[in-house]
C-alpha cells in the first residue's frame, strides 16, 4: 500500500462534508432564488390588477358622467320648452285681461277670473324656473 496513492479515512469525510455543505448552500439559494421570484410575480400581478381595475372604473365612471349629462341637457331642453309655452300662456292671459278690462265695465266680474288664472299660470312659471335654477 502506497500512502501517496491511498487517501485516509479523514480526508473522505471532509471531501464529503464539503459537498454536503455546498448541496446545503446550493439548495437555500435555489430556495431563496423560487421564493423571491414567486414575491416579484405576486407583486407585479398585484400591480397589473390594480392597473386593469382603475381603467375600468375610469370607462365607468366616464359612460355615467355621459349619461348624466345627457339626462341633465334632456330635463334642461324639457323645462325650457315648459317656459316658452307658460310665457306664451301669460302672454296671452295679457292681452285677453287688457282687452277684457277696456270692454268690461263695473258690472262685469269676468277680469277677476282672468286675474286668478294668471297669476296661476305665474306661479307655474316661477315653480319652473326654480327647477330650472336647481338644475343649473
Amino acid at each position: 500500500m502506497n500512502p501517496s496513492t491511498e487517501q485516509s479515512p479523514s480526508h473522505h469525510t471532509r471531501q464529503a462534508a464539503s459537498k454536503n455543505k455546498r448541496s446545503v448552500r446550493m439548495f437555500l439559494i435555489l430556495w431563496i432564488l423560487i421564493i423571491a421570484v414567486g414575491v416579484w410575480a405576486a407583486y407585479s400581478y398585484s400591480n397589473h390588477l390594480k392597473h386593469q381595475m382603475v381603467n375600468e372604473m375610469k370607462t365607468y365612471t366616464n359612460e355615467q358622467l355621459t349619461a348624466v349629462k345627457q339626462d341633465y341637457q334632456t330635463q334642461m331642453t324639457e323645462i325650457a320648452a315648459e317656459i316658452t309655452t307658460i310665457q306664451e300662456q301669460v302672454k296671452t292671459f295679457n292681452e285677453l285681461l287688457t282687452f277684457t278690462k277696456d270692454n268690461a265695465g263695473n258690472t262685469s266680474d269676468n277680469s277677476n277670473q282672468l286675474y286668478t288664472e294668471l297669476r296661476e299660470v305665474k306661479k307655474q312659471l316661477d315653480t319652473l324656473q326654480k327647477k330650472m335654477d336647481l338644475l343649473k
